[in-house]
């Protein structure tokens, strides 16, 4: 077996785990109200698996490998905060264990209210038009993920790619992709339980 196939058999087994930790700990089957305003009978918390060390560690590297499969030229990663400062981390980290650095960033809801007024921590690290990868933890309506993408835009940088670890399939994806910028899950909502 080549190392290709090695690699290849690792990543499916840590996309598994992945899905196992995200289902038992951050899948509920109840009613709730979304940030949307939208109604569902389902609901993932990413956090509640990411901020694990071993749910950052998988993040990151399953992540980073969506994003140098898709949009290999970019040299940054971030979104808009809170739901993609943990995936920033964890997609950086990795990266530089995996000697391909990106450098993370984080996109504020709203200018720092003193100092310098700026939108992006970690913008300095990124040279203007830098290629970055928007990460974003649940896709639904993409509202978070649009707002990052035109926010590095105004901020002189160019989005190549949105990744997110759970797409809901509920117009999201479609939303995000009339940008021109491309979106990938690693899960859908057809990967948990009904």
């Amino acid at each position: 077996m080549s190392a290709v196939d090695l690699g290849e058999r690792a990543l499916e087994a840590d996309r598994r785990r992945l899905l196992a930790l995200l289902t038992e700990k951050s899948y509920a089957k109840k009613k709730v109200v979304l940030s949307s305003g939208r109604e569902s009978d389902f609901y993932v918390d990413c956090k509640k698996t990411v901020l694990t060390a071993e749910g950052h560690w998988l993040v990151g590297r399953l992540l980073l490998d969506a994003i140098s499969r898709n949009a290999p030229a970019a040299v940054g990663v971030g979104g808009l905060t809170m739901g993609a400062d943990p995936l920033a981390s964890a997609v950086s980290l990795v990266s530089h264990l995996a000697q391909r650095p990106l450098q993370a960033f984080l996109v504020r809801k709203e200018p720092k209210g003193h100092g310098t007024g700026q939108w992006i921590e970690g913008r300095t690290s990124l040279a203007d038009g830098a290629k970055v990868a928007i990460v974003e933890d649940v896709v639904t309506t993409g509202a978070s993920t649009i707002k990052a993408v035109e926010r590095a835009r105004a901020e002189g940088l160019t989005p190549v790619g949105a990744f997110a670890l759970v797409d809901r399939l509920e117009g999201g994806r479609e939303a995000i992709a009339a940008l021109g910028v491309p979106v990938f899950a690693l899960f859908t909502r057809e990967d948990f339980p009904r």
